[in-house]
């Protein structure tokens, strides 16, 4: 070895020389290996449970260097405290910690998206009907309908409502009118005033569709808007300010989680690729 580091004298039970002490990233392994011996599982076992591959297939994981541990190559056997750790495979954040749970909800119109409501009206948790205690990420409003995340991992819940880490909501809005180019120009490029002093301006506006028109005889159209901040109403109001008035909102896409065929009123646990999917949008 580089260094020339001096040998440990002979056992003489062992009746054979100790192996060589070791420097840099090997001995650091090692004694982060050594601090977790007496606790945490190990994570052969923890990737095997998290669905990533079998037992034996975690470890050939770890003895091709594709997995780390809080940033550093895992070695085979090591323990680590799931609930801490930040264990990842091929550069991909993998989902340990069994406490923590992860819902996607499909929130119908004339939900709440609040634990409890005192005019008594249905909560979002209510539709759960989970024993898990977890929380909504942001809010929809009572007549918005789509894609609603919950979840207990509060660093994420965080991460994914600030506005600093600009995660895309994407919403398709039944409007009254037909907007033209000079709508989209100015919801995209111009921004629009949506009260209180303050504009903002839509990452992409798409026209889906001409609808039928509606009982008054008026033109609706079919928009796809996304946005990264969660204002209150800031689509509805957007939208209003351009002239083409909300019918009808959904929530079709949170980052990079979709609602697809998920039925109103139906919720899922989000899958371990899914939940790794969202840290990777929030650099966790």
């Amino acid at each position: 070895m580089a260094g020339g580091a001096p040998k440990r004298p002979r056992s003489p039970r062992q009746g054979r020389p100790a192996p060589q002490a070791r420097t840099g990233r090997g001995a650091q392994a090692e004694a982060d290996v050594d601090k977790a011996a007496s606790e945490g599982i190990r994570v052969q076992k923890l990737l095997a449970g998290a669905g990533v591959a079998s037992r034996r297939g975690a470890e050939d994981l770890i003895r091709r260097g594709l997995v780390t541990v809080d940033g550093r190559p895992a070695v085979l056997g090591e323990r680590v405290d799931p609930a801490r750790a930040a264990v990842e495979v091929e550069g991909r954040r993998v989902a340990l910690d069994p406490g923590k749970h992860y819902f996607v909800l499909n929130k119908p119109a004339g939900v709440v998206t609040t634990m409890r409501d005192p005019q008594g009206r249905p909560t979002v948790l209510d539709l759960l009907g989970a024993s898990e205690r977890v929380l909504p990420v942001g809010r929809l409003d009572t007549a918005t309908e789509g894609l609603l995340l919950l979840t207990n991992d509060g660093e994420l819940a965080h991460r994914l409502t600030h506005p600093s880490f600009g995660v895309p909501r994407t919403y398709l809005a039944e409007v009254t009118g037909r907007p033209g180019r000079a709508a989209v120009r100015r919801l995209t490029e111009e921004g629009v005033p949506i009260g209180e002093g303050m504009t903002a301006r839509a990452d992409d506006v798409t026209i889906v569709d001409a609808l039928p028109r509606g009982p008054q005889g008026e033109g609706r159209s079919l928009v796809e808007v996304t946005v990264h901040e969660g204002r209150k109403h800031v689509v509805r109001r957007m939208l209003a300010a351009a002239g083409l008035p909300v019918v009808r909102l959904v929530r079709t896409q949170f980052g990079p989680l979709r609602l697809e065929r998920l039925a109103p009123g139906s919720y899922r646990r989000l899958s371990h690729a899914e939940v790794a999917a969202l840290y990777r949008a929030v650099g966790l």
